[in-house]
């Protein structure tokens, strides 16, 4: 998944992943493409003895423990703007180097990636991009020896202006302290937002997926008349139903510091509930069969595929808010809960449950043969209520590319282990699709989406 920086992009013309040699080559002479807090120039690769490992990861890590940033080795810079090219090798062997070093010289290893820009008339040299994302992990430490003298024995850098300095102990623990809050404070947000949409449906007896999206730096949405008027004409042109083309919300409302879109009133139609600050959560009933109905053996089974078609317009309709509607970026947590009625949710108590006079069918996830339509035992087990979390960047699932698969794979695996089902095999966790393989009710709708992007 490609870190998303909206400066750098409006800066280099566009996504950190699509750009070219000369879109970097051009930055040569803009004063507006000085060494910033995001931004920051080599001109050659670090030196692979001990100065230049520990400079790597002291690099990485002040980006990493800040707001993220790109480092661009291959420009030299005179007064921190970039001042003239030397391209450099882009041979494989050098990016596993830096790959080993940031491995084994930053604690928590610092998440990165790397991007070649060759050089068109000489593909084997060009720029080297470290792009390094804001982590939710921070502080991460060097735990390169140090070349010099220090009386500092935590060293944990971070980008200051065009600078980088070494944080104090206080600020360190600070930081800590930040680390598992934040953390705690995205798992109640989710727990909360989600917790709310089941209550307002928990008379539904028919499975559902649920997915919960929290960004990790929160955005803000504006509701009052105008912009209600604007989110309604905009919501009921949605597509939630990817590929299928057609506008499936038909009522928006405005409920405690958040939208409420719905399908219908009854107990078939998807309910997204989009807050304010860019959490936002869309419970989805999914199509599946019953079998042998009225008999103490009976279950209900859904196809894989559906699971995967439910999180994957799901993943995109929820990104799509939080990074459109209220402007947040950069990591987000994702929940995803699968549960074969709404009353074997944890969120609902069991005194609620009572008011189900139906008791919910056991769940399984199997497929369907399609020459016969007969269900293909598949799962192993039964399961009432299981859920997974998993972090993702925003901007990735929100364009709908290669990241939103990845994410999918990530969320759709997780759930249906809990049924003794190692994958889906739908979507690998590369973000390679199988449309074949999704149900009658979708596949085409999944090929025609997918072929649209570039994505088979």
């Amino acid at each position: 998944m490609v870190m998303r920086l909206r400066r750098l992009e409006d800066l280099l013309g566009g996504r950190l992943d699509r750009l070219q040699y000369k879109d970097v080559a051009d930055l040569v002479g803009n004063p507006d493409a000085a060494e910033s807090e995001d931004l920051d120039y080599k001109q050659a690769h670090y030196s692979t003895e001990d100065q230049g490992k520990e400079e790597l990861a002291k690099d990485i890590a002040a980006f990493a423990n800040h707001l993220g940033g790109v480092l661009i080795i291959g420009i030299a810079e005179t007064k921190g703007v970039p001042s003239k090219v030397f391209d450099v090798d882009l041979d494989d062997r050098l990016l596993r180097h830096i790959r080993q070093v940031v491995a084994n010289n930053t604690a928590p290893p610092v998440p990165y990636q790397a991007i070649r820009l060759p050089n068109p008339e000489n593909p084997s040299v060009g720029f080297l991009l470290l792009a390094v994302p804001r982590s939710p992990q921070a502080p991460h430490a060097v735990t390169a020896p140090p070349t010099k003298r220090t009386k500092d024995a935590l060293r944990y850098p971070r980008r200051s202006g065009s600078q980088t300095d070494w944080l104090t102990e206080t600020v360190v623990a600070t930081a800590y302290r930040a680390r598992y809050a934040a953390a705690a404070k995205r798992d109640q947000r989710a727990e909360d937002v989600e917790s709310d949409i089941v209550h307002a449906i928990r008379r539904r007896s028919i499975p559902h997926l649920i997915v919960t999206v929290v960004p990790e730096v929160p955005g803000d949405m504006v509701i009052n008349g105008e912009s209600f008027a604007r989110y309604s004409t905009e919501l009921r042109a949605t597509v939630l139903h990817l590929g299928q083309g057609h506008r499936t919300l038909g009522s928006i409302t405005v409920g405690e510091r958040r939208l409420v879109c719905s399908e219908g009133s009854d107990g078939y139609s998807r309910r997204a509930e989009l807050h304010r600050d860019g959490s936002a959560t869309l419970a989805w009933p999914l199509a599946g069969n019953t079998s042998f109905p009225n008999q103490p053996s009976s279950f209900y089974f859904v196809e894989p595929g559906e699971v995967v078609y439910a999180a994957l317009c799901s993943l995109a309709f929820l990104a799509g808010h939080a990074r459109d509607r209220t402007g947040a970026t950069g990591t987000a947590l994702v929940n995803g809960t699968l549960v074969n009625s709404l009353v074997s949710h944890p969120a609902v108590n069991p005194v609620l449950a009572l008011e189900q006079t139906a008791k919910p069918l056991p769940l399984r996830i199997d497929r369907v043969d399609r020459g016969n339509g007969q269900r293909v035992p598949t799962s192993t087990q039964a399961c009432a209520s299981t859920s997974t979390a998993v972090t993702v960047v925003l901007d990735d699932i929100a364009d709908q590319g290669r990241g939103l698969l990845q994410a999918v794979a990530l969320v759709s695996n997780e759930l249906v282990q809990a049924f003794g089902l190692p994958e889906t095999g739908l979507i690998s966790t590369a973000g390679e699709l199988n449309a074949d393989l999704f149900t009658d009710r979708n596949r085409g709708a999944v090929a025609d989406w997918a072929r649209s992007l570039g994505l088979l």
